[in-house]
């Protein structure tokens, strides 16, 4: 009995440390994760600072970078991208931009962003040559790196909504390319999608600083392509 009780303890003892030492670890990383979403936040913002426009002020810029979003099933702009697009048919139709470079995710021959997006302006007077799809934009610092490296945007004003914006700009920024930025505010009237959409700016702020400081490539480069010089050729 008395050798039973003492295995008891023992055990008790044991994992009771174990216990401690796994609370301990967590509360640590709970305080790093904390301190690095709050720095990277932080830095985001102060990046950001005085390159966020609205359209009737945000200086000229030979393209306009519009980030791409989700496409309904039978591939019409959500209307929170259209909004995006309308944006950045209306900085054309104003002489604020020459190209329309559209980026997004081409995950499989069933969904295509940068085609909905290029169809869409298409048919509402942008002309086809102005419009050059970038396929492989899956996500934000893969856009604004392709951006650069693979199409040779040097500079540009950045469409998305609002709350995306000061991440979309500094990461263009950091990567190359001199950038401003146009918001879309209208999309709050889809209040699910955008208190949704807007909740994981923190953890998205995170994960481009840690983008940035691994240096890493985009998901898909490949050869330089001549898509937004032609339409800036080309009158």
């Amino acid at each position: 009995m008395r050798g039973r009780f003492g295995t008891a303890r023992r055990w008790y003892g044991e994992h009771r440390r174990l216990a401690r030492r796994t609370v301990l670890a967590l509360a640590v990383g709970i305080v790093v994760l904390t301190g690095g979403t709050v720095a990277s936040v932080s830095w985001i913002r102060d990046t950001a600072e005085g390159h966020l426009y609205g359209e009737a002020e945000v200086p000229n810029a030979p393209v306009a970078l519009v980030l791409g979003t989700k496409v309904d099933a039978d591939g019409t702009p959500s209307p929170v991208l259209t909004a995006r697009l309308e944006i950045a048919r209306r900085l054309f139709d104003a002489g604020k931009v020459r190209a329309i470079l559209v980026s997004g995710d081409n995950m499989n021959a069933d969904y295509n962003e940068p085609a909905a997006m290029r169809n869409w302006l298409v048919q509402r007077g942008v002309p086809a040559h102005k419009v050059v799809p970038d396929y492989a934009g899956f996500d934000t610092y893969d856009s604004c790196a392709r951006a650069e490296r693979i199409f040779g945007v040097r500079r540009a004003t950045v469409v998305t909504q609002s709350f995306h914006l000061p991440r979309a700009v500094a990461l263009c920024r950091r990567l190359g390319i001199d950038a401003n930025g146009v918001g879309d505010d209208s999309a709050k009237r889809y209040a699910q999608t955008w208190w949704f959409s807007s909740s994981r700016e923190n953890g998205a702020c995170l994960k481009a600083a840690l983008d940035l400081l691994s240096g890493r490539d985009p998901a898909h480069l490949g050869r330089r392509e001549t898509g937004v010089d032609d339409a800036l050729r080309v009158s």
